[in-house]
């Protein structure tokens, strides 16, 4: 498990073992990956965090279009794996989160114990003085620090 900020290391470990999740990702609306868990290569994880992001965005947009509440939630069920992608609200901003569990557990629970991480994410986020800029001057170099953070690299 990798996360750029050490406050969300606890909560996410919780989830993690509790939801008997395989892989687990949480980032930005930006895509911009805060913490991970079960991803390999950086590839494999950022196009994950990309991708997740803009399912998101797309979902949102649609339901804005069609005049209905915003999709809070997405779920994916195949046979052997399923994918949960969820935003939420955090003290940092909204942030989502990406879910692939297998037969080992079930929605229900990985639900249940997301929403349980969602409230200790809350409690443990430090209080930011100042907000940060979401697309820094020097992205690719914060970019690249950021992946060998998350990959020991």
């Amino acid at each position: 498990m990798r996360a750029l900020e050490p406050w969300v290391v606890r909560p996410l470990q919780d989830f993690v073992s509790e939801s008997s999740a395989r892989l687990t990702l949480l980032m930005t609306t930006s895509g911009q990956v805060v913490a991970q868990h079960g991803f390999t290569g950086a590839l494999d994880l950022m196009s994950a965090a990309a991708l997740g992001a803009a399912i998101i965005s797309s979902s949102s947009e649609i339901a804005r279009v069609m005049d209905w509440p915003p999709f809070r939630n997405l779920v994916h069920q195949g046979q052997r794996q399923a994918h949960y992608l969820a935003w939420f609200d955090t003290p940092r901003g909204r942030w989502i989160a990406f879910v692939v569990f297998g037969t080992e557990t079930n929605l229900g629970l990985v639900q249940v114990f997301f929403e349980q991480m969602v409230e200790e994410l809350a409690a443990a986020a430090p209080v930011e003085s100042a907000p940060k800029e979401v697309l820094a001057v020097d992205f690719e170099r914060e970019l690249n620090a950021s992946l060998r953070a998350l990959f020991g690299r």
